[in-house]
């Protein structure tokens, strides 16, 4: 499949920067749904795959244009993998009704402190992203996951990134994601291993 462009679906813009970058290696153009007034579905599956899935079906089907989405979260073990799929809503602060992520951080170690966790006790979590490639004109559809292990820590940590990264750091190092540099992160995140698997498919 030679593919010259592809439709980020979403409309966060934290994801469609790191998944622009990631395309652009590859010379592949990212277009960006910002500008298209297209509003976001309800994410009605019940696992990443579907989601991400559900997300590309949708804007493909909108547009006519072959869409890339992502449906990724952070699934806590001592919290029976929440919040998971539904980390979005899960920073969602009522008081505003927006993405709150320092609301969210709070949550969670709120939660822990009733599980009898602190962030002394580097709470397990794990990433896991999920990338869905869609093309509207035969039906086609692919999915590619990527997960990583690690732990949280409190308070939040690092100013790069987006959502949890200020608070999970992945197994083997010292830093969490808000702290280490984006080029890095592309290499080693969920994010980073779901688009490799991408690219070799691309590539073959």
């Amino acid at each position: 499949m030679d593919i010259k462009e592809i439709l980020i679906a979403t409309n966060n813009k934290g994801k469609f920067k790191e998944i622009s970058a990631l395309l652009s290696q590859i010379n592949i153009k990212s277009i960006s749904t910002f500008d298209l007034n297209i509003e976001e579905p309800e994410e009605t599956g019940e696992t990443f795959a579907e989601n991400s899935l559900l997300k590309a079906k949708y804007y493909s089907q909108k547009t006519n244009l072959i869409s890339l989405a992502d449906d990724s979260g952070i699934s806590i073990v001592d919290l029976k993998n929440k919040p998971g799929i539904h980390s979005a809503r899960f920073a969602i602060n009522p008081e505003t009704n927006d993405k709150d992520f320092p609301y969210a951080f709070e949550k969670i170690f709120n939660e822990l402190s009733l599980a009898k966790k602190t962030a002394n006790d580097k709470p397990k979590a794990f990433f896991i992203c999920d990338l869905a490639l869609f093309n509207p004109h035969n039906n086609f559809a692919i999915n590619f996951q990527g997960r990583i292990d690690g732990h949280l820590i409190y308070p939040p940590k690092g100013d790069n990134g987006f959502g949890y990264d200020p608070i999970f750091v992945k197994d083997g190092m010292d830093k969490t994601f808000g702290e280490i540099e984006p080029d890095l992160k592309e290499k080693i995140s969920h994010r980073g291993l779901a688009f490799q698997k991408l690219v070799d498919w691309l590539k073959n």
